[in-house]
């Protein structure tokens, strides 16, 4: 078990703020569509602004994860080991 005083790695941080945030994305979707239909069904009523609230919640969080993700430093991209450029000395043109 990790102790509580481990700090977590940028990378680590920005995997998680990723899968965060498609959830948040769904969720603004979900939610976009809920205050639609009522809004469509019932205007004005206690459930479309309750989806409008809601609605609010989840784009205030997709936006604050976007900004932190943008905050924070970019992967490290994995490139294979380097190519040597000269030839082994054993080998003659």
């Amino acid at each position: 078990m990790a102790s509580t005083t481990d700090r977590i790695t940028p990378l680590r941080a920005s995997r998680q703020l990723r899968r965060v945030r498609t959830f948040y994305a769904l969720a603004v979707l979900m939610w976009a569509a809920s205050a639609g239909w009522t809004a469509w069904e019932a205007p004005g009523s206690r459930q479309m602004w309750v989806s409008v609230l809601l609605l609010a919640v989840f784009a205030g969080l997709l936006l604050a994860s976007s900004l932190w993700l943008r905050r924070l430093p970019a992967e490290p991209v994995h490139h294979a080991a380097p190519r040597r450029t000269s030839r082994p000395s054993h080998v003659h043109a």
